[in-house]
């Protein structure tokens, strides 16, 4: 029973990889350079900033880029597989940012569950039509998404990637 979990663990993280690798690789390849923000720098009509400057357009891409290629080395045969998760990581991830401003969080402060999981959840929705997710894989993807999430930026925090824990 134990071992079915883990394969069903590893089942997953597998089909969400490369959502995984877009939402991480931003803030790895483009973490010392000063982009350029993927809202230029406008307002919303709260007069708050849409994303925020944390979010720019070499991080979206690069994102999209590296997740679409670690998907199209996993599924060769389905490009729009790994686009699709890739642009849903970092769809997620904006969608995020647009509503943490909207609550008045500052960039760099933490969104509980916000954070964690918005991101793997538009990459599901975005990319059903060429993946196969079961309830339980949804409901274990999340579930381990939210300490996976917790655990790699404490990582990232510790090894001076990024300046936050969360």
């Amino acid at each position: 029973m134990i071992q079915d979990l883990i394969e069903r663990i590893v089942v997953c993280i597998w089909k969400v990889l490369p959502a995984y690798v877009a939402n991480a690789c931003p803030l790895i390849i483009i973490r010392n350079r000063k982009g350029h923000p993927l809202d230029f720098n406008k307002k919303f009509i709260d007069n708050k900033p849409i994303l925020g400057s944390g979010k720019t357009i070499e991080g979206f891409i690069a994102g999209i880029v590296i997740g679409g290629i670690v998907g199209v080395l996993q599924t060769p045969s389905n490009l729009i597989r790994a686009f699709t998760l890739s642009l849903g990581a970092m769809l997620g991830d904006s969608m995020g940012s647009f509503i943490k401003r909207r609550l008045n969080i500052e960039r760099g402060k933490p969104a509980p569950l916000l954070d964690q999981v918005m991101f793997i959840l538009v990459a599901i929705i975005l990319s059903y039509r060429f993946e196969t997710y079961t309830l339980k894989d949804i409901i274990i993807i999340v579930a381990i998404t939210v300490p996976l999430h917790i655990a790699t930026n404490r990582i990232a925090y510790f090894l001076g990637i990024k300046k936050v824990p969360w």
